[in-house]
């Protein structure tokens, strides 16, 4: 099932090219926003799939595109972001230790939306793709052996960053949880439907031009050990994220008025813009295309605001 939020938060079913409002039977969870309601629904699950399937089996719903697609998970409790946890197609000769850092939850924007650049002095703004999972059910101290049942569903993630900040002391914070940095949807996909998450292509174009294509093949720590490791740090709850990570080396510079589009296969297409009203610009080549040339060190500033001037 691909569950999606609408319009004013409204809860809905995608079925082919529309969706199907099944606002009205989740109104009885007791909530404060579509957030919570969203967790609870995760949680309470197994009483609530039968009502939705039958609901959707005879509605016909409203055209996709006549709605405003949201955040389909609006707020989490956490986000949870593995680093650096992929091969890189093999350039790297051992997985680097396992390793996380937290995104604050309201980073978060959906689909349509736009990723605002903010005014400091960063190296180069990227955006990582990266496949996400949601916590169906509480994981506290989960072997690896069992951390599979607590996967609820998937959804594309773009993990934005602010690379080169100072001071360097303080690096991830101020990098990874900008407003905006946290891009998601445009669905959640139950984990019934997807049926290997561990060999699945991951693309990202800029413009229509395709800059990350990699497979999740590659990842170093596979996701039950993700789970597993971070379920002994803390409690993971019902909707919880946990972003997968990303093979860098297609990274590439994000900057005003791009296009971004990110697709994991069978989790659909997530589009955003991109905005940065001090009008900075870079060059487009990824990471790869600069170590191919021989070039050392992050895509350097073009133009603009806090350029160095040689």
């Amino acid at each position: 099932m691909k569950l999606l939020h609408f319009d004013d938060f409204r809860l809905g079913v995608l079925k082919g090219d529309h969706v199907v409002d099944v606002t009205s039977l989740v109104q009885g969870i007791a909530h404060s926003g579509p957030g919570d309601r969203l967790s609870s629904l995760i949680a309470r699950w197994s009483e609530f799939r039968g009502p939705i399937e039958q609901a959707v089996a005879s509605a016909t719903g409203v055209p996709l595109n006549s709605v405003r697609l949201r955040p389909p998970v609006p707020r989490p409790g956490n986000i949870d972001c593995m680093a650096v946890n992929y091969m890189e197609d093999g350039t790297r000769s051992e997985p680097a230790p396992i390793n996380a850092f937290h995104k604050a939850v309201n980073c978060i924007i959906g689909p349509g939306d736009t990723m605002e650049l903010p005014d400091l002095a960063a190296s180069v703004f990227e955006g990582e793709a990266e496949i996400a999972l949601v916590i169906g059910k509480r994981a506290s101290k989960v072997p690896a052996a069992r951390a599979m049942e607590h996967v609820f569903g998937y959804l594309n993630f773009i993990d934005g960053s602010a690379r080169g900040v100072v001071p360097l002391n303080n690096v991830f914070f101020q990098m990874k949880s900008r407003a905006t940095f946290a891009p998601i949807g445009p669905y959640l996909v139950t984990a019934d439907e997807i049926a290997d998450p561990q060999n699945l292509q991951v693309k990202l174009w800029v413009n229509g031009q395709l800059k990350q294509d990699y497979n999740t093949s590659d990842m170093a720590h596979k996701i039950a050990r993700c789970i597993e490791w971070l379920s002994s740090i803390h409690d993971l709850e019902p909707g919880d994220i946990v972003a997968l990570g990303t093979n860098h080396r297609g990274l590439s510079a994000f900057q005003d008025g791009d296009a971004i589009e990110l697709e994991c296969e069978g989790l659909g297409r997530l589009s955003i813009k991109v905005r940065d009203e001090l009008k900075r610009t870079w060059a487009r080549e990824t990471r790869l295309e600069r170590e191919q040339k021989g070039l050392e060190g992050l895509t350097p500033q073009l133009t603009g605001k806090y350029a160095r001037v040689s």
